[in-house]
């Protein structure tokens, strides 16, 4: 009887080890998913002229339905209006004593541009949304305030925050171009604050254009000039400071005002100083 071969025992495990990865890796293979299909044979891409002009015709139909209510406001706004209103709603400014009707007019918006609220005996209508808010001749419109049906308050977006107009006296140019210069200097003392003494100068530059004569924006103004050592012009700002101020006549409000009085004392030892250089 011939002999038993023998097996050689490591060849038959790597057989088997190979053996199974080739069956587990059958077991994985790819595998078909039944997914519905966005297009099928035969089936047509809509053209992009098509699209664009769809888009067009209902972003036309959407202006003409608001430009239809805006035209609608307007019609009632002036049919009662007095002539200073009138005169406003030409101006496209939003004034005090105005109807919610006359508000729309002015800023040429339509009733689905505001939020309307009730509050006790009066309205306040502020912006539908903040990325289409109403805008005035003035600039855009945060709050309006009404007392009954009549404007009491009137709150613009500024540089740096919102501007209140509530008496006639404050809707005056003088006031305007003064609550605008005041923004501004708020914005070069947020720039000092911060260190970036550049920008400061250039918004209490663009200040003084409104304010010329504004006693401590030339002191401020004096201050960077000395510090950026230009002493040219520090000297000239501080002797314009000095000299608006009146000295002889305020000595009395100077005494009483610490921060003025600590000013007028600096500015008279900087332009000894500038004086000899």
């Amino acid at each position: 009887m011939p002999p038993i071969p023998m097996i050689n025992s490591t060849r038959f495990q790597l057989t088997f080890a190979a053996l199974a990865v080739v069956a587990l890796a059958a077991c994985n293979g790819p595998r078909v998913v039944q997914e519905t299909p966005v297009m099928v044979t035969g089936d047509r891409v809509p053209m992009s002229d098509d699209v664009i002009n769809d888009a067009r015709i209902k972003s036309d139909a959407a202006r003409a339905e608001r430009q239809a209510q805006h035209d609608a406001v307007t019609a009632a706004a002036v049919a009662s209006c007095t002539p200073d209103i009138c005169d406003a709603i030409g101006r496209q400014e939003v004034a005090l004593g105005m109807t919610s009707a006359q508000v729309m007019a002015a800023t040429r918006s339509s009733p689905d541009a505001w939020s309307v609220r009730n509050a006790g005996n009066g309205v306040v209508m502020t912006p539908a949304s903040m990325d289409a808010i109403p805008t005035d001749a003035h600039g855009q419109v945060a709050i309006v305030q009404l007392d009954g049906d009549r404007v009491a308050s009137v709150s613009r977006r500024d540089r740096t925050g919102l501007r209140v107009e509530s008496r006639p006296s404050d809707t005056t140019r003088d006031a305007r171009v003064a609550a605008l210069a005041d923004a501004v200097i708020r914005e070069g003392d947020d720039y000092v604050a911060a260190g970036d003494r550049v920008r400061a100068l250039e918004r209490y530059d663009r200040a003084l254009v409104l304010s010329p004569d504004n006693a401590l924006l030339n002191f401020k103004v004096a201050q960077l000039l000395d510090q950026q050592l230009r002493p040219v012009e520090a000297l000239m700002r501080y002797q314009k400071f000095l000299l608006s101020l009146e000295l002889q006549r305020i000595d009395a409000v100077g005494t009483q005002n610490a921060k003025l009085a600590e000013a007028i004392a600096l500015a008279q030892q900087r332009i000894v100083v500038l004086d000899r250089r």
